[in-house]
């Protein structure tokens, strides 16, 4: 059975015909309204006369936000690691006092 959908996006009052993934439909249609939503703000507040530099602000906005989430993440991880040597060190020295 194929689980290919055939779909239409609006970007930017642009239509984008799509093929995708059935799993894929949600999030894509999800996104554009993000999109959709964050070019209202940006011509709302900045006096944006082209939907090229919307468009290219919102793929800042979007790319500095995953970028953020990353670093983040690997921070997170970092720390998490460091604790999780404390603590083997710590049961190393109980095991080593037995």
């Amino acid at each position: 059975m194929d689980d290919k959908l055939k779909i239409k996006i609006s970007i930017a009052d642009r239509v984008y015909p799509l093929t995708v993934e059935m799993s894929q439909e949600e999030g894509l249609r999800a996104a554009s309204k993000k999109i959709d939503a964050m070019i209202k703000q940006f011509e709302e507040n900045y006096a944006v006369r082209d939907k090229q530099d919307v468009l290219a602000m919102c793929a800042l906005q979007f790319a500095s936000q995953l970028e953020q989430r990353q670093i983040n993440s690997t921070s997170e991880n970092t720390e998490a690691n460091e604790r999780l040597h404390k603590i083997n060190d710590y049961l190393l020295s109980i095991l080593d006092r037995k």
